[in-house]
């Protein structure tokens, strides 16, 4: 949490204080993937397709339906945390939204629109928080070092084009998208902890939970059920 915490709060007092130069960098990086874009007309296309099929929505309807899978095999203190990982991460990206109310680049010929404030990227918040909580999931039936790097590995490309796609299509700012992985991956490990401490009350053994997933006992108690 801390590791993603700082960055997330550096990049919060930079953007409400307007640090000149967040803002000058902001700029150049929107100024040159903006004038990829128009260079190359298909692009910003592909880009749209891509930022919707890996946009909040497919993060909260793959998270639920884990979640009623889990739920179904008897996890339902996992399926609960899922669920509720995800609604937090949505409410307080909306919540923080209103709070730094950032204006979205405004770019000359435009090659998309998005409505709502910039600051951080909810796309990008969504498909970090989303990845993380699959993968958290699973972990349990991936054995061994490799499976688990790979599961990670996807994850982290995943969140980390989803961002790309927003700062190219000229709807959010590049600290925009920083912050929201950030932020997603703070939750993630906020209530990932939270699920940690209820495990342990229970007399359960101590877990890392990046490692082996929230709830280890899961794929134990699903192939003895």
């Amino acid at each position: 949490m801390a590791l993603f915490s700082v960055p997330f709060i550096l990049l919060l007092v930079f953007v409400m204080s307007s640090f000149a130069p967040l803002n000058d960098f902001d700029e150049g990086v929107a100024g040159r993937l903006h004038a990829y874009a128009l260079a190359n007309p298909g692009y910003p296309h592909f880009l749209t397709v891509a930022t919707e099929v890996f946009g909040p929505t497919t993060w909260r309807v793959l998270v639920v339906a884990a979640a009623i899978w889990f739920w179904w095999r008897g996890a339902r203190r996992l399926a609960v945390w899922a669920v509720l990982t995800i609604t937090a991460s949505g409410l307080l990206n909306l919540a923080v939204k209103e709070i730094v109310h950032r204006a979205r680049p405004a770019l000359p010929d435009p090659v998309s629109w998005a409505p709502g404030a910039s600051f951080p990227s909810g796309h990008a918040m969504a498909a970090a928080t989303g990845t993380c909580v699959l993968v958290l999931m699973l972990l349990p039936y991936l054995r061994g070092w490799p499976a688990r790097i790979v599961a990670w590995s996807v994850a982290a490309v995943i969140a980390l084009f989803v961002a790309y796609t927003r700062v190219a299509l000229g709807v959010h700012w590049f600290s925009d998208v920083v912050a929201g992985i950030a932020l997603g991956v703070v939750v993630v490990a906020g209530t990932a902890a939270g699920f940690e401490s209820w495990r342990r009350d229970e007399g359960r053994r101590p877990a890392e939970p990046y490692k082996e997933g929230v709830e280890p006992e899961t794929f134990r108690e699903g192939n003895s059920g």
